[in-house]
């Protein structure tokens, strides 16, 4: 009925991690002092935040193209 394949696995998987970055940083900006210094964390949530978007859109083109074959 579903057919994933590892490939989109991955993708889904990596977009999660990328997800939870992003959030970690907006706590840690919203503390007012970041762990990590402010233009860390600030480079963590500008590339976490467009990389999840991708691999996201990514898994889902890849299982659709699992489930077409």
């Amino acid at each position: 009925m579903f057919a994933t394949s590892p490939k989109s696995s991955l993708c889904l998987a990596a977009s999660c991690i990328a997800a939870i970055a992003a959030v970690g940083s907006i706590f840690e900006i919203s503390s007012g002092t970041p762990q990590l210094g402010s233009t860390t964390t600030w480079a963590i949530l500008l590339l976490s935040l467009p990389l999840t978007i991708i691999l996201l859109y990514a898994a889902i083109r890849i299982a659709q193209s699992s489930m077409d074959n």
